[in-house]
């Protein structure tokens, strides 16, 4: 049976409500019985399935929509420190609290899995969490995006198992204690907070070394990172999965069948080959890590094996957003160079001959300084690209960085790639390019996934 409400969470306030792990952290907090409250920047379809969970939501951000018996608030790393929510909470000694440390305390004394890496941690927390729930497990799981069934980011379930995304940007995943941790690849990425691979292998190292004791730690073979952690890692079972010749779980084939992949995999001598109902070969590694983070966590492979079939995709995860004039329009979380080829790739092994133009918005002037000349290389994958400018979250500019660092290194490269400053203008010169048969694609961390639907609008006209 699933825990129930942590102490002094009873009554708690998140500022950034709206945010996907937020979000997912107050979900779970209602579904156990507690009366949230919370505020976020803009009204959103979160916000309302919020609401129906029976909390209390504000737009834009007041000291007075801290109530005053508030339990505690809870905060993330993107707050600012002069948020007057926050300021109020100092005024009135109210507790403030770290979502990870929020999530921590609603994973105590359930048998966790932890899904880390630089990539893939929504798309395989998703996998574990539809397929667990698929073989009547009821999990409970706080993911950073909205399965397209049963359509939330976090569920309270009753059983004894909590599937959970660990987010390595900020080191707050080592605040967990996993019985089953993954590893799926181990990059620089959040150049604010890592300056150094060095830093990065010891932020995982902290990660694998809060395992507890008899817990796994499953990693992939394949990826030169997560190598390099194995070798540093001790004191936990390790198990790899991938191509390579000496994984544990090794990865015979992945076929791709339209736009899902048929897997066959070796795991303890025996054969397994399963249906993985999205395309690409990165999602495939994907459910043969969830596959084998499940069977250390004591799942019958056979059981586990066919009932990943039942993921269908994560919101933003190479999401079909519609059709128009014949011409499909697709959405993508990817702002990472990795995750940007990765996602092309999958899609020109979908596409056949269709052409595939994609719209990309860089996340981040931090991202974009280290890492802009890779994503402007990676975008030679498309037919054309049109490049907007970089969507700043939660980062102050950077003089001298734009756009124009991924533009030029992507026409250095060959590629066709078109500047637009202005968002409004995307629909119109979408429609220009766009022909019958192609595939759009809006990819970025930001709010292109809002071009969508403008996008198929205009096309339709």
């Amino acid at each position: 049976m699933a825990a129930g409400l942590p102490p002094a969470m009873d009554r708690p306030h998140f500022i950034g409500i709206g945010g996907a792990g937020m979000s997912g952290i107050a979900k779970i907090l209602a579904q156990r019985g507690a009366r949230v409250a919370g505020s976020d920047a803009k009204e959103s379809e979160t916000a309302a399935a919020l609401r129906a969970l029976g909390a209390t939501v504000h737009i834009g951000h007041a000291a007075e929509h801290l109530a005053d018996d508030a339990s505690c608030v809870v905060v993330s790393s993107a707050i600012r420190q002069d948020n007057p929510e926050l300021a109020r909470a100092a005024e009135l000694g109210v507790p403030v609290v770290h979502r990870s440390d929020a999530l921590a305390a609603l994973m105590d004394g359930l048998r966790a899995i932890a899904v880390a890496g630089t990539h893939g941690k929504t798309t395989t927390t998703s996998m574990l969490a539809v397929s667990l729930s698929e073989l009547g497990r009821r999990p409970s799981y706080a993911i950073g995006g909205d399965l397209d069934a049963p359509g939330s980011n976090a569920l309270h379930g009753d059983g004894e198992i909590f599937v959970a995304e660990a987010d390595e940007s900020d080191r707050s995943f080592h605040k967990y204690a996993p019985e089953v941790a993954i590893v799926l690849n181990v990059e620089l990425d959040h150049h604010a907070n890592y300056a150094s691979m060095d830093e990065i292998y010891e932020s995982f190292e902290t990660f694998a070394g809060k395992i507890v004791p008899g817990g796994t730690l499953v990693i992939n073979a394949d990826h030169a990172g997560a190598r390099e952690l194995t070798r540093r890692v001790e004191g936990v079972r390790v198990v790899t999965y991938g191509e390579s010749e000496d994984a544990d779980v090794r990865v015979l084939s992945v076929v791709p069948q339209g736009l899902k992949s048929l897997v066959t995999v070796l795991m303890d001598g025996q054969e397994i080959t399963f249906t993985v109902s999205v395309p690409g070969r990165h999602y495939a590694h994907n459910a043969v890590a969830a596959l084998t983070a499940g069977v250390a966590l004591g799942i019958p492979a056979a059981e586990l094996a066919p009932a990943l079939a039942a993921y269908t995709g994560v919101k933003r995860r190479l999401q079909l957003k519609g059709e128009a004039a014949g011409v499909q329009v697709i959405d993508s979380y990817a702002h990472h160079p990795t995750e940007m080829t990765a996602d092309l790739e999958a899609m020109r092994s979908a596409a056949g001959d269709a052409r595939i133009l994609v719209v990309f918005q860089p996340h981040l002037f931090s991202r974009t300084q280290e890492l802009g000349k890779e994503m402007g290389e990676s975008l030679t994958l498309a037919d054309a690209s049109v490049v907007l400018d970089i969507y700043p979250a939660r980062e102050d500019p950077v003089p001298g960085v734009t756009s124009a660092l991924i533009i030029d290194a992507a026409r250095a490269a060959g590629a066709d790639v078109t500047p637009v400053h202005d968002k409004g203008e995307v629909p119109d010169v979408v429609a220009g390019m766009a022909k019958p048969g192609d595939l759009v694609l809006t990819m970025g961390a930001g709010d292109v996934t809002d071009l969508g639907p403008r996008i198929l609008d205009r096309l339709s006209q």
